[in-house]
């Protein structure tokens, strides 16, 4: 299933139940995007709706804002508004018949999500209607920590990775998988008129917006693409370590998402770094393959996850009415 709440309208489905409400969310991010679903399948049956509701709620808020020409930059800032506040009154209790945010709530609830990481990732995705540069890696790095570093943040929760000294690995890998989708869709992201790539670069590589938006590929555009993906790699090396901090039984999934996100940058590098030909992707195949290394890597992971993970408190998990 896929989400178009501005061409479709508001989501609007009173009759389901909370597990159905889960099933929705999960036929979102199936439809949405492959190769998180796939290392999603990974998690123990537990855990995995909550991962699905929180790929569901955060694609809906995207879509909102990734419709170019089909609303107004006032009408998308006002439809993310109402979207917050009825996420926020969802959270609170309030019956809202949206169904990816009553699934999401029960998560958020169960799984003991901050609202301030909420306002946070909603802030990034208001600020896709204002701004559409970044002068510097600094000025974007405040654009990716809500829409990017919160999301690892989320996932902390959502997986029992309860030590506190979890989170700078986690909120660099979140970053990390989005540098990743911003280098592999550059193409898109311009048609959307929004330009994810440092001005700073851009300039410090003689390297013009004019030609990124004929999509020329030379000398200088590979040696942009080859800084990019190295500040990428160093952000998936910090996340490496913070593997140890996720409970037996819950790290291999993430483990196989840390290394197919980064596969995208291994393609982008394969392809002579032209993302305007031709979509940075991964096959079924190359999946397997990598969930296969990533397990002969830590057997003794693969056997915490089928005995169901330790060490997790299973208060949070269990999905409620």
């Amino acid at each position: 299933m896929r989400l178009d709440p501005v061409g479709e309208g508001p989501l609007v489905r009173k009759e389901l139940s909370l597990a159905e409400c889960y099933e929705l969310c999960r036929q979102v991010q199936k439809a949405h995007s492959r190769t998180y679903y796939f290392s999603t399948s990974l998690f123990p049956k537990e855990v995995r709706p909550h991962v699905h509701a929180l790929y569901a709620f955060m694609r809906y808020a995207d879509e909102i804002v990734d419709n170019p020409g089909a609303t107004s930059l006032n009408e998308q800032l006002a439809g993310l508004q109402v979207f917050e506040e009825e996420t926020l009154a969802a959270v609170a209790g309030e019956v809202v018949s949206n169904p990816v945010l009553r699934a999401y709530a029960n998560t958020v609830v169960a799984c003991g999500i901050g609202p301030d990481l909420i306002r946070a990732f909603m802030g990034s995705m208001k600020m896709d209607t204002s701004v559409f540069r970044y002068r510097t890696y600094e000025e974007l790095e405040e654009y990716t920590y809500g829409s990017a570093a919160v999301v690892g943040l989320m996932m902390c929760r959502v997986i029992g990775a309860r030590d506190e000294a979890a989170n700078p690995h986690a909120e660099a890998l979140g970053v990390a998988m989005q540098l990743s989708n911003f280098l592999r869709d550059v193409r898109e992201d311009w048609a959307r008129g929004r330009v994810y790539l440092p001005l700073e670069d851009l300039e410090h590589f003689g390297y013009s917006e004019e030609e990124l938006g004929r999509g020329v590929v030379d000398e200088r555009f590979v040696e942009l693409m080859r800084f990019e993906i190295s500040r990428a790699r160093r952000l998936y090396r910090i996340a490496d370590g913070g593997m140890r901090y996720i409970p037996r039984g819950h790290r291999y999934p993430v483990i196989v998402a840390a290394r197919l996100y980064e596969g995208i940058l291994d393609r982008i590098e394969a392809q002579g770094y032209d993302v305007f030909a031709k979509r940075a992707e991964t096959s079924l195949s190359h999946k397997l393959r990598v969930a296969g290394s990533c397990a002969w890597g830590d057997p003794g992971e693969v056997v915490a996850r089928v005995r169901g993970g330790r060490g997790v408190k299973p208060g949070g998990i269990a999905i409620t009415e």
